[in-house]
């Protein structure tokens, strides 16, 4: 774990290196921004509740650029042929440069706190509650996102057909609990693998065993199926 650490260090300077990390960065701030204040405004309520859902689908656009050339970029170059050669494992690859990535979120979600702040300043009464399990939410799903941006990004050494191709597969199961109203006996099916739809619980306050589970579920298979692409690579 402690390579992986490097590679996440590593990898956390790179972005910053590069003007991808200030670019996006500034965008999710813009917008989060934006909707906090237009739906503060609106509803004149002191509450977080769809500040965080509107969040969670801005997060379909700021998982795969993230994500797009964190082993991509590695392969066009040539260097992850090196890495590979090192004394180090494939899933110490995987696991350093996804946390980066989570790492580089983290701190683009730390800037959100003062949001909560200002609502209390102001002279609100926020529930507390639902928002620390918002945030929780949020870094669950965002965790699973950047797990499927990590393996798209696995499978192609060009960084737009990762970050298009991540981006197809989150808009999927983002939409696929529509599915359900055309399929009735396969709603269940499809609502439980629908990402958003385990979200809505954190929204409200609650956490349940069941969407802590699928998000780390998904995380884990993600990351497992990079590794695998990874590993194909030292046979090819």
């Amino acid at each position: 774990m402690r390579t992986a650490l490097v590679i996440a260090r590593r990898e956390i300077l790179a972005y910053f290196i590069s003007p991808i990390a200030y670019l996006v960065s500034a965008m999710f701030l813009l917008i989060s921004g934006f909707l906090f204040s237009l739906i503060l405004i609106q509803s004149q309520q002191a509450s977080m509740d769809g500040l965080f859902l509107n969040v969670t689908v801005v997060l379909i656009f700021i998982a795969p650029l993230l994500t797009m050339r964190l082993l991509a970029d590695e392969q066009k170059s040539g260097t992850l042929e090196i890495l590979l050669t090192a004394p180090v494992r494939d899933w110490e690859v995987v696991v350093g440069k996804y946390l980066a990535a989570m790492a580089l979120f983290g701190i683009m979600l730390l800037c959100t706190l003062y949001y909560p702040i200002i609502l209390w300043r102001i002279g609100g009464n926020p529930d507390w509650g639902p928002v620390l399990t918002g945030y929780l939410g949020i870094i669950l799903l965002s965790s699973a996102m950047f797990a499927i941006g990590t393996f798209t990004s696995s499978v192609t050494e060009n960084q737009i057909v990762a970050a298009v191709l991540g981006f197809g597969i989150l808009l999927l199961l983002w939409l696929i609990d529509a599915a359900g109203n055309l399929a009735t006996e396969a709603t269940d099916v499809l609502r439980y693998i629908s990402l958003p739809s385990h979200y809505n619980d954190f929204a409200r306050g609650a956490i349940t065993i069941e969407d802590v589970v699928y998000y780390l579920s998904v995380t884990f298979v993600a990351l497992f199926l990079a590794t695998r692409s990874l590993e194909s690579r030292r046979y090819r």
